[in-house]
């Protein structure tokens, strides 16, 4: 059992987003901390009035001093209330998702704050970024097994992926490795009746992104018998959906040489590498040459990194979605398709569609919304928590200013 040893109390006029049911209190926010602590011991949290707000692990060495686990007063962070937490989440995963491949655990959005853990088949990887959620991980991931055995599931192996830089700004080192015994970290899964192979140990973040799963599908429709090409593919997700729902051929497109390997041997795992095919290349550089060649595709999918993780760079941000999607939209035959998305939580739903209407009105395209969608289920947006929603996704037809 954990028990506040300190006391926090929130300036007059502050804690607005707490108050509303958010999980986070910022540095700029407190007024004084009463009692003695060590970052990542649980505290109380009062109003500038005493009035009691709840509990939460504290560390002052970040910029997010507290977050938060329990708002009702005398609750015990313990055994019983973890494996509410984790239940909860299982319950809410087993309800809304495809559970074979899931993210069953997603941070403040679970009410379990700085904590992702992914399933990918039978294997879990754990992305732990905050100091007090740290120092609870192991207990977690015991309840958590206990919890899916209870359902038939059986976990031969978990890999940690707290190989994040935030982990820096909670005074953590980075770290990755395995959780118990050892196992080959490449596992086989499936999702939308597409087979990958995920590299848990080497791919980024927890190593797939599992975030993407219904919009996948969601694309599959509109590429039977079309040209279709797919930009920063990854691992090829995006590019497997259209080939397995029989797209005539498929463009696959990524930076990085590893995400290439990886994506044609999921390629060849699914029968498709006559179909789909995959070059290692800067996308920014890749589409002008295309259009220079006159190339031109039925469905064209836009799914960047996040090209700004802070307000101060979204300005810049916004330039290179205007020039994507400018881009993309030339490379599109009149008529055709654009799937394209943000997962940056800092540009937000509606400066996104403003952006994508920019770079629509600059190459003389009339754009007709087809689908927008976010982000899986087993990734809920928690309305408080406005971080917990990042992902857009907009399903477009392009068609010719005539």
């Amino acid at each position: 059992m954990i028990k506040e040893k300190a006391i926090v109390k929130i300036k007059k006029g502050e804690g607005r987003s707490l108050k509303g049911g958010g999980l986070w209190i910022f540095d700029n926010e407190i007024d004084k901390i009463l009692g003695d602590y060590q970052n990542g011991d649980l505290v109380s949290v009062h109003d500038f009035d005493d009035y009691y707000l709840g509990c939460g692990f504290i560390n002052t060495n970040s910029k997010i001093t507290v977050r938060m686990m329990s708002r009702m007063k005398g609750q015990e962070i313990d055994q019983e209330f973890l494996t509410m937490r984790v239940r909860d989440a299982w319950e809410y995963r087993k309800v809304t998702v495809d559970t074979s491949s899931c993210r069953i655990i997603f941070g403040e959005a679970d009410f379990l704050p700085g904590l992702v853990v992914d399933k990918f088949s039978d294997v879990l990887v754990v992305q732990s970024l905050a100091l007090g959620i740290d120092r609870m991980k192991m207990d977690i991931l015991d309840i958590l097994l206990k919890v899916l055995a209870e359902d038939g599931i059986k976990i031969r192996g978990i890999y940690e992926r707290s190989d994040a830089k935030v982990r820096i700004n909670e005074g953590m080192d980075r770290i990755k490795g395995f959780i118990g015994e050892e196992f080959d970290t490449k596992v086989e899964i499936i999702e939308n009746g597409v087979k990958y192979l995920v590299d848990v140990a080497e791919g980024q973040k927890t190593g797939f992104f599992l975030d993407q799963k219904y919009n996948r599908a969601a694309i599959a429709k509109l590429c039977k018998g079309k040209r279709v090409l797919d930009c920063f593919t990854h691992t090829g997700s995006f590019a497997l959906n259209a080939g397995i729902c029989d797209a005539k051929e498929v463009i696959g497109v990524d930076a990085s040489e590893l995400g290439v390997a990886q994506a044609t041997e999921n390629a060849v795992l699914n029968g498709l590498s006559n179909t789909v095919k995959f070059i290692c290349a800067d996308v920014f550089d890749l589409l002008p040459e295309l259009e220079k060649k006159g190339e031109k595709f039925d469905v064209v999918i836009l799914d960047p990194p996040a090209f700004t993780k802070s307000r101060n760079s979204v300005k810049n941000a916004i330039k290179g979605y205007r020039e994507i999607n400018l881009r993309a939209m030339k490379l599109v035959k009149d008529g055709g398709y654009l799937a394209t998305c943000s997962c940056s939580h800092f540009m937000t739903p509606d400066l996104f569609s403003e952006t994508i209407g920019q770079a629509a009105k600059n190459v003389r395209k009339r754009i007709r919304q087809v689908e927008y969608r976010t982000q899986s289920p087993d990734h809920p947006i928690l309305w408080a928590a406005e971080e917990s929603y990042y992902l857009k996704f907009f399903i477009f037809q392009v068609i010719n200013d005539k």
